[in-house]
């Protein structure tokens, strides 16, 4: 698929820095990825950085949320306009649990069965925000959270097990 080209105004909702997509380039989107439901995978470029993302439907509306990745300060740039490059990302991006955190959690048969017992998306978050921690410090901090939170001892960032 050739990469759909376009200038968009970059917008907030919440804290949220965002751009719409032109109807026509997520019609593209829909049919190249078959499906019209959130999450789609994209890549691209936003003013020459590249990225990986997922498009997003909020308030019945498709988004493209700006992280801090791709546009540095995006929240102080509201209503800059952005050069972006965008397809349908046909590779799925696979989060691979951490080492230390699968150990963790094999070690312990409660905290194991928890995990298992987690919906995709929730054992995908748990394995994202380990993974994205840039320090080993804060990595076998955050392993020893989530080992009390899947053995039901606290909550983990506000959220319980049941």
């Amino acid at each position: 698929m050739k990469k759909s080209h376009f200038k968009a105004h970059l917008k907030i909702i919440g804290i949220n820095p965002f751009i719409f997509l032109p109807e026509e380039i997520l019609t593209e989107i829909f049919e190249k990825s078959g499906k019209n439901k959130s999450p789609i995978p994209v890549k691209g470029f936003v003013n020459d950085v590249e990225f990986r993302q997922n498009l997003m439907k909020y308030l019945g509306e498709w988004r493209l949320y700006i992280n801090l990745k791709m546009l540095k300060n995006s929240p102080k740039r509201i209503g800059e306009i952005l050069d972006i490059s965008i397809e349908y990302d046909h590779v799925a991006k696979i989060d691979h649990i951490h080492p230390d955190l699968e150990k963790a959690i094999n070690k312990n048969p409660v905290a194991l069965k928890n995990f298992e017992n987690l919906i995709p998306s929730r054992k995908n978050e748990l394995i994202k925000y380990i993974n994205n921690l840039k320090t080993e410090t804060a990595i076998q901090k955050n392993i020893e959270k989530i080992i009390r939170h899947l053995k039901g001892e606290t909550d983990f960032f506000g959220k319980y097990l049941n």
